[in-house]
């Protein structure tokens, strides 16, 4: 009876080591699963407390867009500050490359900027934006041919009386080299034919307004993101080759005047720099702000242009 006592003693202990093993496997696997949701919930709250101060500068083009955006990222990350700025699309991609801007606004690709090494900046298509000849109602025209175009930029017609006008003096309002606007208007517009000089120039897409707005005859070149209402009668957006600038003729690449609108960092983006990035990419603003503003979200196009000015559909 001693014996069977012993016995007896050693399975009830067998079983309560059973019982134990398996009570503390249950608990690591409540552990790694309680762990888990612990690291998710800390990626979350990282992710909404972002912090700390960038600066954007670059294209007077998606500034409006850039700096529209900043009051809803701003909202949403109480702790970080955006400091929008224009400056032209060159002055964006030299200040990124040089790292005096944390991003890079940008109607041209890095690859058309002189003076960088395009291979450091990391590229992010956050819209585009279509671009017109711009003109005083004085012209007396609202369509033109690619050709006649040319000549009143190249100054070998100066009224436009001579392509179908009103007789009124030809006003050129330019911009400076290293302008997107510019780039992307000579290379698609004008055939890479270069503007004659003119006593206005500014890369400034407000200036332009005003210069064209001032001055009659006068004809310059703006993102459409600038044709508000409140322009109605003092500026007209040309049609090219009788095709209007439109979003539905932009997205199909009939109307052959538009650009991305590029925000570029030095390497991958982090940080503030990519929450705002992600944020200008977000939905709520592709089909808010973007359209809102006279910009088309990428997502909508049916085509796509590489760096060197090809167009070939999705």
């Amino acid at each position: 009876m001693k014996r069977s006592g012993i016995l007896l003693v050693f399975a009830l202990v067998f079983v309560l080591s059973a019982a134990c093993g398996s009570s503390s496997n249950g608990s690591k696997s409540n552990t790694s699963s309680s762990n888990d949701s612990t690291s998710s919930s800390d990626s979350s709250s990282t992710s909404s407390q972002v912090s700390g101060k960038i600066e954007v500068g670059g294209s007077t083009a998606l500034q409006p867009l850039a700096a529209a955006a900043v009051d809803g990222f701003t909202q949403a990350n109480p702790k970080a500050t955006v400091d929008v700025q224009g400056g032209g699309s060159g002055t964006g991609l030299t200040q990124v490359a040089s790292g005096a801007f944390d991003i890079g606004m940008s109607d041209k690709f890095a690859e058309a900027q002189d003076g960088i090494d395009a291979s450091q900046l990391v590229d992010h298509k956050v819209a585009v934006v279509g671009m017109a000849a711009a003109i005083n109602p004085a012209a007396g025209i609202t369509n033109i041919s690619k050709q006649d175009l040319i000549k009143v930029f190249t100054g070998k017609v100066t009224n436009w009386k001579e392509v179908g006008g009103k007789d009124q003096k030809i006003v050129l309002v330019n911009r400076p080299a290293g302008s997107g606007t510019l780039a992307t208007f000579q290379q698609f517009a004008l055939d890479n034919q270069t503007p004659a000089t003119s006593s206005l120039t500014t890369d400034a897409s407000n200036d332009v307004k005003t210069d064209i707005e001032q001055n009659p005859g006068a004809i310059g070149y703006l993102a459409l993101s600038y044709f508000t209402d409140a322009d109605k009668g003092k500026m007209t957006a040309l049609s090219l080759d009788g095709v209007a600038p439109t979003a539905a003729n932009i997205e199909t690449g009939k109307y052959p005047v538009w650009a991305y609108e590029h925000m570029y960092t030095k390497g991958e983006a982090t940080g503030v720099a990519k929450a705002f990035i992600d944020y200008i990419d977000s939905d709520e603003v592709q089909k808010g702000l973007v359209t809102q503003q006279g910009y088309l979200p990428v997502s909508d196009m049916k085509v796509v242009r590489d760096a060197d000015g090809n167009v070939t559909k999705k």
